[in-house]
């Protein structure tokens, strides 16, 4: 493919994707056209490459049914799979890429329907005309490698714009959740949203309550593990989006926090994301990110006015976990992503409680205990948490935060700190209490877990009379 406009970059970037991919996508082409139909590389496969990134997954539109994508590919494909094919869509392996064929179509919503309605179309530019963005309409016609640009995608791609190939009005009535893919898209490209697709984001901000749970959660996931989530937070918030999506974020803008006088807590928040996402280690960990954006929701319905002008917000974490597990459940998260999200708000103010350093042994490891496997995203969220601008301040809590893993460190030296377990299980509490399985066992257990916590290892002997000494105190056993 050859094309005058596009840049140095750009022309290597298509030119190396030809190389990659011409002996897969030709060769489908070629079938394609002997059997009278158009086939085209097209939206985010394009887009991707004149950005410079290539990946294994190829989005095609062709003017054939789905039936009949299925009858040309079946035979060449490694495998195929059709669980998209009542939206038009085939997919199919071949080698290392993964394949996504879509017959040419629009969608649109009915107003009181959550699912849209596929209506099959005859052209490429007519497909091209109903995706959400000028970046995504673009395309390459297979075998001969013709670009197709009929809506200035490619200028948009330069000046990092995301613009609606026809009115954004229409656009976005016929899918509403193009608005939040706007967001996302500002999130993972840096790209900003042109000036009327926000009047009408902001114009039809409520149209966005058709669209179901889950589609709204795969996008807000989406932009939270981009590369720029701030840029698609304030865009769900400026526009309004969010009071309809996630509206315990814009609730924090007008919540001043008592630490930090100069900020709104909203500000407060996106800053602690941000620093929370400098601390990752090997890309996006959603779960330290979603607990960053959401650690101080629970702050406007525990806010008070205290004397003296000061603003207090007491136990705005166990609050906020129960606001964050209430969301994440209505977006249709997965259980054990709602469960680590909300016990990460709930602990996030535990380190304050630690001071110079006067915790005990026995606290460090309840700790340790209470964050379990959230260990190490406990201590980026609370040192994300530090957004104070006094240099002096902000430097001493990194310090007293160094020193509290030093010890937990120690002691997970000498004690297995992460594996703590009572000296006695429960087969040997059945033996030496004499009771079958039961609740009895249950809170023997528990207590010789507080003990382990309290105490350390204080070896079998001991812990089997302190167990006799607690069933004879709590009726067990006979005194």
């Amino acid at each position: 493919m050859s094309v005058s406009n596009l840049n140095d970059n750009q022309q290597r970037a298509v030119a190396d994707l030809f190389r990659r991919i011409a002996p897969v996508v030709d060769e489908l082409g070629e079938l394609f056209a002997a059997s009278g139909h158009q086939l085209a590389l097209v939206g985010g496969s394009v887009r991707d490459v004149l950005l410079g990134r290539i990946g294994h997954d190829l989005d095609l539109t062709t003017d054939a049914r789905p039936e009949r994508v299925l009858d040309i590919v079946r035979p060449w494909a490694d495998s195929i799979w059709t669980i998209g094919i009542d939206f038009g869509t085939v997919g199919a392996r071949k080698g290392n890429w993964l394949l996504e064929i879509t017959t040419y179509r629009s969608e649109s919503y009915d107003p009181k329907s959550r699912k849209p309605e596929v209506m099959y179309g005859d052209t490429l530019e007519g497909d091209l005309e109903r995706r959400d963005f000028a970046v995504n309409a673009m395309a390459v016609r297979l075998p001969g490698h013709e670009f197709v640009d009929p809506f200035g995608g490619l200028a948009d791609l330069s000046a990092k714009v995301l613009r609606t190939p026809g009115p954004p009005e229409r656009s976005f009535d016929d899918d509403p959740l193009r608005m939040l893919r706007a967001a996302r898209f500002a999130s993972q490209l840096g790209f900003t949203v042109d000036l009327k697709a926000r009047a009408a984001m902001t114009a039809m901000a409520d149209r966005i309550e058709i669209v179901s749970a889950e589609r709204i959660r795969d996008e807000l996931d989406k932009l939270i593990c981009g590369a720029y989530p701030r840029d698609g937070l304030t865009t769900l918030v400026e526009t309004g989006l969010a009071e309809h999506v996630l509206p315990e974020l814009p609730r924090l803008r007008l919540e001043i926090d008592e630490h930090h006088r100069h900020k709104d807590v909203y500000e407060h928040t996106l800053i602690v994301l941000e620093q929370a996402i400098a601390l990752e280690k090997s890309g996006p960990d959603r779960v330290l990110r979603w607990a960053a954006l959401l650690h101080d929701i629970g702050k406007p319905k525990t806010r008070r006015l205290e004397p003296g002008g000061r603003v207090s917000f007491h136990h705005h974490e166990v609050v906020g976990a129960q606001l964050t597990k209430k969301r994440l459940t209505a977006l249709r998260f997965p259980k054990d992503v709602v469960a680590d999200v909300s016990r990460l708000v709930e602990l996030h103010l535990r380190f304050h409680g630690y001071g110079s350093g006067e915790w005990t042994d026995s606290a460090v490891r309840r700790y340790v205990r209470d964050a379990g496997h959230l260990l190490e995203r406990l201590h980026k969220l609370t040192r994300a948490d530090c957004t104070t601008r006094n240099k002096r301040k902000a430097a001493a809590l990194w310090r007293t935060y160094d020193h509290l893993e030093q010890r937990i460190a120690r002691l997970a030296e000498e004690e297995e700190l992460a594996k703590i377990r009572p000296e006695l299980d429960g087969n040997e509490i059945q033996r030496i209490l004499g009771v079958p399985p039961g609740p009895v066992v249950g809170k023997a257990y528990r207590f010789l877990l507080d003990m382990r916590l309290d105490r350390g290892v204080v070896g079998k002997d001991a812990a089997r009379e302190a167990l006799l000494a607690w069933a004879r105190e709590n009726g067990v056993l006979e005194a």
